[in-house]
């Protein structure tokens, strides 16, 4: 994506994680933050060390980051022009906020017919909950996402992430590529409407059909998936539990082999898809009994030359030290200006055979550490200018 030039607005997660999707891919992201109101991620984050948390490094790597009050008439006019020069714009405002700025998406494409406005909200820019504010924590919740987590009869848990976050900004990223693509062929932008709730909808495979078709309301399968089997964590002689995955007829028959169990694969009540599904409990506790007597190494080991998907659960830190990830780069090394320090973070997904995307930067410093680089290339700015924009509480 050299050459393509991003705006980004907004803070915190979906837009900005849309942003640096394009970002890794060769684009050249522009973060604006208003004056004395930066971006809450650059301060998030579990770990600290000596006052610095390093959430920043995974959202605002490889941006450039400048200041502007889109609240002022200035400010406005600024955004204009920079816009004028941009081929997306993506934000994460409740839904009218541009258009109340004055800087909508039909002003937009009035001055930049082929821009691209890439919205980001909780609920979408129409019907009848657009103007609502919303997390991801709530669409997760509502998209009924968040009912078939964790274990029947118990309150459904959290993943622990923003799930919602990140989805939206997956699909706002991929709707940017998509528009991007048509314009080569009309000339024209678009606008890209992403929702938080939509995202945690798309990913929930057959459960719509399933209750419009059966009136299956799916719930809670606890580590399992009810149906599909075997598919489940098992005991291992070590005290560990590994993932076995072997509901796939042929992957079945070499589990069952691996076992010392041929018989099994044959056996009326585990001899196709639907039957192991009625059957699950009996075969899950057929292949723990057997799990369970091998260390988890080992186990991985037979099961793998036998070729069934077998894996761990493994911890971040497991995840870290993985050798398969370092050797594809997924374990990515930052250099965080902030800190001074090599900061690890994920790679960049997915990998092109010619084009390959890198880590620039991770992330600007301070908020408008690009000012006099983004305005002085971009709208020939000098210093003095910026200063008295400066005074003036514009950048």
């Amino acid at each position: 994506m050299e050459g393509i030039r991003v705006l980004e607005l907004g803070t915190l997660i979906a837009g900005p994680h849309a942003a640096r999707l394009l970002g890794d891919m060769g684009a050249d992201v522009v973060k604006i933050e208003a004056p004395g109101r930066p971006d809450p991620i650059r301060t998030w984050g579990q770990a600290e060390v000596d006052g610095h948390r390093f959430y920043w490094t995974v959202h605002a790597r490889n941006k450039r980051a400048i200041t502007l009050d889109l609240r002022s008439d200035r400010g406005r006019d600024i955004f204009l022009q920079l816009a004028d020069q941009a081929d997306i714009v993506v934000e994460n405002f409740r839904p009218g906020t541009l258009e109340r700025l004055g800087i909508g998406p039909d002003v937009l494409a009035d001055r930049n017919p082929g821009i691209i406005v890439v919205r980001v909200s909780g609920y979408g820019q129409t019907g009848p909950d657009a103007g609502r504010a919303g997390y991801a924590s709530v669409a997760e919740a509502a998209s009924g996402l968040r009912h078939i987590n964790g274990y029947p009869g118990q309150l459904p848990p959290r993943l622990s992430l923003s799930l919602g976050d990140t989805l939206a900004g997956m699909f706002a990223a991929q709707g940017a590529l998509a528009a991007l693509y048509r314009r080569t062929v009309t000339g024209k932008g678009q606008v890209v409407d992403t929702s938080l709730l939509e995202s945690c909808v798309a990913v929930q495979e057959s459960t719509i059909a399933d209750y419009a078709m059966g009136g299956v309301v799916r719930g809670p399968s606890g580590t399992r998936l009810d149906g599909i089997a075997p598919s489940n964590l098992y005991p291992t002689a070590d005290g560990t539990h590994v993932i076995i995955a072997a509901n796939q007829d042929s992957v079945f028959v070499r589990l069952c082999a691996a076992m010392g169990r041929p018989e099994l694969a044959t056996d009326a009540r585990f001899a196709d898809h639907a039957a192991r599904g009625r059957n699950q409990d009996e075969l899950d506790a057929l292949i723990g009994a057997w799990s369970g007597q091998l260390g988890a190494d080992e186990l991985t080991e037979v099961l793998s030359e036998a070729g069934v998907v077998v894996g761990p659960v493994n911890t971040i830190a497991d995840v870290v030290a993985d050798p398969h990830l370092r050797a594809r780069g997924m374990i990515a090394e930052h250099h965080d200006e902030r800190s001074g320090r090599t900061v690890l973070g994920p790679g960049l997904v997915p990998q092109f055979s010619d084009t390959p995307g890198g880590i620039r930067n991770a992330g600007p410093p301070t908020p408008g550490a690009d000012n006099a680089a983004v305005y002085g290339e971009l709208l020939g700015l000098d210093a003095e200018t910026l200063a008295d924009l400066a005074e003036d509480g514009v950048i």
